[in-house]
């Protein structure tokens, strides 16, 4: 089966609302709404609450907008212990401090705070406590949040596949904190290597692997191996800084960042970045904690995509080809209305010259690299489970360096 779609076919955006949540409307009995002035936010960040770009940047920004929408004060009512190991001992410190200071709730932004958090929402049935990245969760005080990354991974995919192109060179490089041992970072590089194959099919992703979520110098090290090494002219990320970037730059090729617009940090190289609209989520968590509700059933385990504004990607640069911005908005469409998503039976193919990009949807068996097949031809998506915390394989076109 073969669909042709065109711009103007595909233009319509179905925007729904960001409280569409199994649960909604179920408060706490006995419990009531906090006056804004009242309401003290904590959050334990694995780096600096001065980070100028990466992962703590991009949830403090998203924290503090959050707070300035709904009326409050970070500088006063943002209580915030940084720089936390994840280590238990350190996290449930971090976490006694902040009860002490009368927090209301409490968010931590890395994947192992999971067990802290969960003990220590036991013994702080009064507090909210609320994780990212992890699978924790309890039915009162203590959920998880993260959103559906892959989609805005694909978005840049394209980006860097035009550019491969561009350049005549089908070789990408992906610096990743870790590979198929976690299903957040493998389904990030298959999303943008699907991404990337819908414009170059000839494309092949190198993955260098650094085992850790944040070291700026292996962060480094990683790009310049997959420039130097494998040739590679765009390099895409999942680590914390803007360092595989400034490498890019300095090499004379491309990137895709993460987290963050990085443009600044690497203006000649970078084309876009897979970003976080985190106070999506921290505005309504806030909220409902701040209206009297418990966090759990009312918002449950959140998981947001292109759909609820929770992700997408950083504005094109220059450094794009003329060609990107049209099929990027063709994907984003599909995905936002519901028609067609990243890990389906369905892949995309884009062609044609900027002022006439068009997208085809081909029913094709979607596979690892070893050939296995994942999805049949036609088939739906891979459930979200899977998308979270199953997802340990690579597709086609995908090279463990």
């Amino acid at each position: 089966m073969k669909r042709f779609l065109s711009l103007v076919a595909a233009s319509v955006m179905a925007v729904t609302s960001i409280f569409a949540f199994a649960g909604c409307g179920a408060t706490t009995e006995g419990s009531d709404s906090q006056s804004g002035s009242d309401f003290t936010v904590g959050a334990i960040y694995i780096n600096s609450q001065n980070d100028t770009a990466g992962y703590t940047y991009a949830h403090h920004n998203g924290i503090t907008t959050a707070m300035n929408d709904l009326g409050l004060d970070p500088a006063t009512q943002l209580k915030i212990v940084d720089n936390v190991p994840e280590d238990d001992t350190a996290v449930a410190n971090a976490i006694d401090q902040l009860a002490g200071q009368g927090c209301d709730i409490i968010f931590g932004i890395s994947f192992g705070y999971l067990n802290a958090f969960n003990d220590k929402a036991a013994e702080y049935p009064d507090i909210a406590f609320s994780h990212a990245t992890g699978y924790l969760s309890n039915d009162t005080n203590f959920n998880n949040y993260f959103g559906r990354i892959y989609q805005a991974r694909y978005l840049a995919g394209i980006a860097a596949g035009y550019k491969t192109l561009e350049l005549g060179n089908n070789n990408i490089g992906y610096v990743s904190a870790w590979g198929t041992e976690y299903a957040e970072t493998c389904s990030g590089i298959n999303a943008f290597a699907l991404g990337a194959k819908a414009v170059n099919p000839d494309a092949v992703i190198h993955v260098n692997q650094i085992s850790t979520w944040g070291d700026q110098e292996k962060e480094r090290q990683a790009a310049e191996v997959l420039i130097d090494t494998y040739n590679c002219c765009v390099i895409a990320q999942h680590c914390d800084s803007a360092q595989p970037q400034i490498v890019a730059a300095e090499k004379g090729v491309f990137g895709c960042g993460y987290n963050s617009d990085m443009s600044e940090q690497a203006p000649a190289a970078h084309l876009t970045a897979p970003v976080w609209n985190w106070n999506v989520y921290y505005q309504l968590a806030m909220e409902t904690v701040m209206n009297g509700k418990q966090i759990v059933p009312e918002i449950g385990n959140y998981y947001g995509g292109l759909t609820e504004g929770m992700v997408d990607i950083s504005p094109l640069t220059g450094n794009c080809t003329p060609e990107t911005a049209e099929a990027i908005d063709l994907a984003r469409n599909l995905m936002v209305s519901g028609e067609w998503d990243v890990f389906s039976g369905t892949k995309l193919s884009f062609s044609g010259a900027a002022g006439s990009v068009t997208v085809t949807m081909n029913d094709e068996d979607l596979k690892t690299n070893d050939g296995t097949v994942i999805v049949a031809a036609g088939g739906p998506s891979v459930d979200d489970g899977v998308i979270q915390g199953s997802m340990n394989y690579y597709v086609e076109g995908v090279v463990a360096e």
